[in-house]
């Protein structure tokens, strides 16, 4: 199976230039023929890669150790799960991985149909295949994942421990997955450029696309967080690690695209805007894998450094170069078809949110790459840790989510502000209420208590527009009470789709608010027999056991916790050392509860007394972070889910106003 994928991946090497070539004179003679030939190059491109992907999963699972990669992220005690696991637990499977994804999403890119398919499709396909072979070449040049072990061994190196956690089967398949989905609404937009075709079309071919590369993006970084707090064992959640970083901007560029692109669909403006925002989502997550894979700066979430980093960021600059070159040349058909006519006014509040997201993404990128540009400009490596992010992003974001609340509400061009007034009345009120109790109670951070005042705020605007719909759909049908409200989604999945997908958010930023800002840490050193305080828990230390096989043996403590005198649980936070060398890792123990969780760490021992030093947290509100990932999921789903097309859903700002409506009846 390492030959017939060795081979699959040469192929891949003269079938995807040929998948462009076709596929671009296709584009510039309007020849179907020759666009047709260029989709079945791309057919064929899917099927060597899906060969080559199943041939390294087959040496995984089946230990074939005559193969380098198999020797290095595998060994025979794995199990199956982790074996799987590791085909993108490593830098060149990973690199197949992303092109075996890539392609899949290139071929179905390449048949989408919709009006301007046949001008259209041979630049999309032609852009695609041209990303896909860069991911080839590198494959075929320095990270080979089929290349035969240099010393023949029995057994494996093994997926490193930290890796071997449930969310590893998520949370890298999700990033991937979101990282390599903006290639094509990238592509359609470059499309969109040499065709001439700027109008809203190609936003509404992608719109789907780019709601799901967000969603797995988000998620990704989500069950990545979950990863960190379950398996690091250093009691966090997010570190502000470049690599999380570089996962974190793609998205908050696709979020700001996600919403301006509303407005250039409903009233033709902001065209240029979102030419900019998607190029710069698709650099920013080719950027992501460059400093994944470059070394430049440390992360635990880094591969090893390496010739890659050269290549990628070669790919980067000449990605930002034809873009920007495509974009110069084409601008004049950028041209909104209207103006903005107030600050009250719900494009406005898409624009003032595009901006605060664009202000934060500048922030983490200018963080992130601090220690490179101070030690090129001083010749010393500077580092700016947590409290710069926390002090400058936390203002910014509570800015966003109070849009969140507001924009709802505002009407395109012009809004009332009686209306507006009356209608955040009771938020701002409560909200305000929330302030003053919580200020009583003994409860500071002032930014912390804004974050919550502003979630409270958008939470009742949320719930009041539900209400308001239900109790006017009830008058206008007569159905009951619950059917009205699940009839809402059926009627407009985008629009509470969407709202649920805000209360996700808000319920994130509850959970990492309460998690961060009120967080309890003891540490200590216990005998046998003694106890520890933790908030309202008394922790009594039992004493270590052991236990394990011939490749670990893990060291655990027992801990009885109590509240109130009455026991709870029994927990054993350990260390696990490994047979077959590398670092001991440490599993945390945690006991969950809807207002938070206790949090214990094993830090080590004293083998002739037991006495052993324990770290024992409480972070408030940290599960709320994980039901609004579902949440999140459920709204998304909602939002994805085709509607009836309706007239006023069916006009093309790109088509002229006297062929709308033709248009629209049409459909």
């Amino acid at each position: 199976m390492g030959e017939i994928g060795r081979w699959a991946i040469l192929f891949l090497l003269f079938v995807v230039p040929y998948t462009f070539l076709m596929s671009a004179l296709g584009g510039w003679l309007k020849n179907r023929r020759l666009a047709a030939a260029g989709r079945a190059g791309m057919v064929a491109a899917v099927f060597l890669a899906t060969v080559a992907s199943v041939s390294l999963l087959y040496l995984l699972v089946t230990d074939d150790f005559r193969y380098q990669y198999v020797v290095n992220y595998s060994s025979s005690n794995l199990p199956l799960i982790y074996k799987i696991a590791a085909f993108w637990g490593g830098s060149a499977g990973s690199l197949l991985f992303w092109s075996w994804l890539l392609s899949i999403y290139s071929v179905l890119a390449s048949f989408l149909k919709h009006r301007q398919r046949e001008v259209m499709q041979p630049v999309v396909t032609a852009v695609l295949s041209a990303i896909l072979f860069f991911f080839v070449l590198v494959m075929n040049t320095i990270a080979h994942p089929f290349e035969l072990a240099r010393v023949q061994v029995s057994e494996g190196n093994s997926l490193n421990p930290l890796l071997q956690n449930p969310s590893m089967m998520v949370h890298p398949v999700n990033l991937y997955l979101g990282y390599i989905g903006f290639a094509v609404p990238y592509a359609y937009g470059i499309a969109a450029l040499l065709t001439n075709q700027t109008g809203a079309t190609w936003l509404k071919v992608t719109r789907r696309w780019t709601l799901v590369s967000w969603l797995f993006l988000g998620v990704g970084i989500l069950y990545g967080s979950q990863w960190a707090y379950e398996e690091l064992g250093w009691g966090g959640f997010w570190a502000w690690d470049p690599v999380e970083n570089a996962a974190l901007l793609p998205w908050l560029t696709s979020t700001a695209f996600l919403h301006s692109a509303i407005v250039q669909e409903k009233k033709g403006m902001l065209k240029g805007w979102n030419m900019i925002l998607i190029m710069v989502t698709f650099v920013l997550t080719i950027f992501g894998t460059f400093l994944t894979r470059s070394g430049l700066l440390f992360s635990v979430h880094a591969f090893a450094n390496g010739p890659m980093g050269t290549y990628f960021l070669t790919f980067v600059g000449l990605i930002v170069i034809f873009s920007l070159a495509v974009l110069v040349w084409k601008w004049p058909l950028l041209k909104g078809e209207n103006q903005m006519e107030a600050v009250a006014s719900k494009e406005s509040s898409f624009m003032i949110n595009n901006l605060l997201l664009l202000g934060s993404a500048f922030t983490v990128f200018w963080g992130t790459m601090y220690p490179i540009i101070s030690e090129l400009v001083t010749g010393e490596k500077m580092t700016v840790g947590a409290p710069f992010f926390n002090r400058v992003n936390v203002p910014i974001f509570i800015g966003v989510i109070v849009l969140m609340g507001v924009a709802p509400l505002l009407a395109w061009r012009r809004s009332s502000f009686r209306l507006l007034r009356k209608n955040l009345i009771l938020p701002a009120a409560l909200a305000v209420a929330f302030l003053l109790i919580a200020y009583i109670l003994g409860l500071r951070g002032w930014l912390s208590l804004f974050s919550f005042a502003s979630g409270l705020f958008v939470a009742v605007i949320i719930v009041l527009e539900f209400v308001k719909a239900v109790q006017a759909r009830q008058k206008m049908t007569g159905e009951p009470l619950l059917l009205s409200f699940f009839r809402l989604f059926q009627r407009n999945r985008r629009r509470y789709g969407g709202y649920l997908v805000h209360l996700a958010i808000l319920l994130i930023v509850f959970g990492y608010t309460g998690a961060s800002a009120y967080e309890v840490n003891v540490q200590r050193m216990l005998h046998p027999g003694e106890q520890m305080q933790v908030g309202a828990y008394t922790l009594t230390y039992e004493g270590l056991e052991e236990t394990g096989d011939a490749f670990r043996t893990e060291i655990f403590a027992n801990v009885i916790v109590e509240k109130e005198g009455q026991r709870l649980v029994v927990m054993r936070p350990e260390k696990v050392f490994y047979t077959l060398g590398g670092q001991p890792s440490t599993e945390v123990a945690i006991y969950h509860t809807w207002l938070g969780d206790l949090y214990l760490v094993l830090g080590g021992w004293d083998e002739k007394t037991d006495a052993a030093v324990f770290q024992a947290m409480i972070f408030p509100l940290i599960n709320w972070v994980w039901v609004g990932t579902y949440v999140m999921i459920a709204g998304t789903l909602i939002a994805l889910w085709p509607e009836r097309p309706r007239l006023e859903e069916s006009r093309d700002p790109g088509l002229p106003k006297t062929l709308q409506g033709a248009a629209a009846r049409g459909r």
